[in-house]
């Protein structure tokens, strides 16, 4: 029987030589694949990883761009939107491991804003593989009915959380709590916090470069 198949659409940035690890990047709320694609770059600039950056599946009215899920309220995803989701990554991500024939062990999960949330999301579940590492910009890890996280095996997988303190869309309290929570279980978290709104500040951008680079060298 074969394995189905995700339908999402994703833009990708090859290495310039054999890739030593995966980068996926996950974008964030009424955006599109290209939106993080650039930052592969920016995150990899010798292109040592392979750059993945998916499409979110849904699009809604009224709203530019794509969403991973619908937003009832901060911090807690819509269930079924947010399943439809979580599913359709997996197995996305499970494609790219088997045709680049890298391991989740040399993967990294990272996104801005809703796309944090879904790499959180696909990192931190039971039902999922533990990877090398999440970068984590401006987001929150999820409460919603039928996902929860599984810290115990993810112990060797590292965190890079940076929020900004004026961030009017996702408070930084949830970077907060994110950061507790895991460093809490013994996960290694790199917590950067600042005066930003809610975008990416080139400061966090190079902090993230030199986190990348020794999650790698080290796994």
């Amino acid at each position: 029987m074969l394995a189905p198949v995700s339908r999402l659409a994703s833009a990708e940035r090859a290495s310039s030589g054999a890739p030593e690890a995966l980068l996926v990047l996950h974008h964030g709320r009424g955006a599109d694949e290209r939106d993080l694609l650039a930052l592969g770059d920016q995150l990899d600039p010798n292109r040592r990883l392979y750059v993945v950056a998916p499409r979110a599946p849904m699009t809604v009215p009224g709203w530019p761009g794509y969403h991973w899920y619908a937003v009832p309220r901060v911090g807690y995803p819509d269930p079924a939107t947010f399943r439809a989701a979580y599913r359709a990554l997996a197995m996305l991500h499970d494609q790219l491991w088997e045709r680049l024939g890298i391991s989740p062990a040399r993967t990294v999960l990272g996104g801005f804003s809703m796309g944090a949330v879904m790499s959180y999301a696909l990192a931190l579940a039971a039902d999922r593989p533990p990877p090398a590492g999440v970068l984590a910009f401006s987001g929150f890890v999820p409460t919603v009915e039928g996902w929860r996280a599984e810290l115990e095996r993810r112990r060797d997988s590292r965190v890079f959380i940076a929020h900004g303190r004026r961030d009017g869309t996702i408070p930084v309290q949830f970077a907060r709590q994110a950061r507790d929570f895991l460093s809490g279980a013994e996960l290694e978290v790199e917590y950067h916090e600042s005066d930003a709104g809610h975008s990416i500040e080139l400061e966090a951008l190079a902090a993230a470069t030199a986190w990348l680079e020794r999650v790698l060298t080290a796994g």
